[in-house]
């Protein structure tokens, strides 16, 4: 009885050991692939069924860690990319939302308008720049009938958004214009030799700036050129006066 219960104490104590050895081996390879993956960063999901084109809110999406090794730059770690943005494809709950997905909203003001996209290079130049909600004027160069010529294509137009490259440094904008005006300023894109954009001036107008600057600099002006008029009627008295004396002579 003696010998048996020895025995199983044996093999009880080699299990054990046996145990506690794979259980090591195991920690080791999970520490070296958590090694090899680099960790975990959480990454945006949809947190529920999502329609396209609608407005993303903050309660519609949510995180998941996903190993580091697996992250890409097309992958949203930010919820600050997911602001005024809309998924361009319908989203299933758990769905991972990236870049290439999402678009910045549409602020058209006027559901006839449209919006047509600016972007600086060689022929397109931006004079300054631009914030959204910004008013700019288009200027265009090219040659008609083999004369040049520059004119005011556009005045006053509204900058809907603001486009930036992949260092998020200004790129460009998105004009927001009338629907029978976009295919002329697509036109004049393609086939301009050059397109300035010029920032409008959001003061007051010059005339009325004048006018504030002619009274601001003349306080007595205008009570300078009251005060004769005022004084008019005295000035009829003597005169009345004389023609009694006249009458009575």
């Amino acid at each position: 009885m003696l010998e048996s219960k020895r025995k199983a104490i044996i093999f009880i104590v080699l299990s054990i050991l046996l145990a506690l050895t794979a259980g090591f081996f195991v920690l080791q390879k999970v520490r070296a692939l958590n090694t090899e993956l680099g960790g975990m960063t959480e990454v945006y999901i949809a947190s529920e069924n999502i329609n396209s084109r609608t407005l993303l809110e903050p309660e519609q999406v949510t995180t998941m860690s996903i190993p580091n090794k697996f992250v890409t730059e097309s992958h949203i770690t930010n919820v600050d990319d997911l602001k005024n943005s809309v998924s361009v494809v319908a989203l299933k709950e758990g769905d991972i939302i990236t870049k290439n997905m999402i678009k910045p909203y549409s602020t058209v003001s006027d559901a006839d308008n449209r919006l047509v996209t600016m972007v600086s290079s060689e022929k397109i130049r931006f004079d300054e720049k631009l914030e959204n909600l910004d008013r700019v004027d288009i200027v265009v160069s090219q040659k008609l009938e083999g004369k040049p010529k520059t004119e005011l294509f556009m005045k006053d137009v509204r900058v809907a958004s603001i486009l930036s490259n992949k260092n998020d440094k200004f790129a460009g904008v998105a004009l927001e214009i009338a629907t029978e005006e976009a295919p002329k300023l697509i036109h004049m894109q393609n086939y301009a030799d050059s397109i300035r954009i010029l920032k409008a001036n959001v003061g007051k107008a010059p005339a009325e700036e004048a006018a504030n600057k002619a009274d601001e600099s003349n306080p007595d002006e205008t009570t300078e050129q009251q005060e004769p008029k005022n004084q008019e009627q005295p000035k009829e008295e003597p005169k009345k006066e004389d023609t009694d004396k006249k009458k009575q002579q």
